[in-house]
């Protein structure tokens, strides 16, 4: 009822509680502020101490705002996200009806992605999702998502056979594999010049199902957000599962590279590490 009621506040007065609400985390979470100044450092060498810093700094305000702008996204009307989402893309891809994956890497906006594609697209998309903690928070998270009515979620664990089944059937696959869930159903594969055990499902899925790639980024902006719809991957997949992973990271990267702040950082990108080699988030 809060976050129904705060939807309603300027989108100025929100972004302002969020980014009190960031520097706060920001100060008071030591673990979280080493996970990403961790991360920034593996992947970014070349910055200074200061930089990195001040990179974190920004992410943490970027993850506050994008918390609270949830409020509007998921329960304000239709008209208010028309006002404060801009889309950019051929969007004329989605008139093709053999399956489809967009490719959604884990940047501070997806789920403000999600509901441009569900809600004002109209889009009918399966996201596939790992069950939280909390019953209770789960549920408004479960709820938001699928304001549209046009969304179906898919359990991680339940596998392929559910999404070959949805993406057979003519919904789109709205899918966010950068993340570490350990070498089962992984390859190693360089994100920004570091080993990372990274999921194959994507080549693997869209070689069964026969399905083109494209990649969806949506960026917090002051206005909202901004949702950029990339073109069909040429090629894909290869006969090359291990080259269509280093191809999939290597789009992330490219993207991550034109807004590195709004990545989500705050993630254990690297934490299975190759055999011998130490755990990089320990803390001194």
């Amino acid at each position: 009822m809060f976050m129904a009621v705060l939807a309603h506040l300027p989108l100025g007065a929100i972004r302002a509680i969020g980014s009190l609400t960031g520097q706060a985390f920001y100060a008071v979470s030591a673990r979280r502020r080493h996970v990403v100044l961790t991360n920034l450092k593996l992947c970014f060498p070349q910055l200074s101490e200061s930089e990195r810093q001040a990179l974190a700094k920004t992410h943490f305000i970027l993850l506050g705002q994008s918390l609270w702008d949830r409020a509007w996204l998921w329960h304000a009307p239709d008209s208010q996200l028309e006002k404060r989402i801009q889309f950019t893309g051929d969007f004329s891809i989605f008139e093709d009806k053999s399956p489809l994956i967009v490719l959604a890497p884990h940047f501070v906006g997806l789920d403000a992605g999600g509901a441009a594609m569900t809600v004002l697209k109209r889009i009918p998309m399966a996201c596939v999702y790992v069950p939280l903690r909390n019953a209770y928070v789960e549920d408004w998270v479960m709820k938001g998502r699928n304001r549209s009515g046009h969304v179906q979620s898919v359990q991680r664990n339940d596998g392929a056979q559910p999404l070959l089944k949805i993406l057979r059937e003519g919904m789109r696959l709205h899918y966010s594999p950068d993340m570490d869930f350990g070498m089962q159903g992984a390859v190693w594969a360089d994100f920004f010049g570091v080993k990372a055990a990274t999921t194959n499902t994507l080549p693997r899925i869209a070689k069964l199902a026969g399905a083109r790639v494209c990649t969806l980024v949506t960026r917090l902006t002051p206005q909202g957000y901004a949702v950029e719809l990339g073109p069909v991957w040429p090629a894909f997949p290869s006969a090359d599962v291990q080259a269509d992973v280093y191809r999939m990271n290597h789009e992330i990267e490219q993207q991550v590279m034109k807004s590195v702040e709004q990545y989500y950082w705050v993630h254990k990108r690297f934490k299975t590490r190759p055999e011998g080699q130490p755990p990089v988030y320990a803390r001194r």
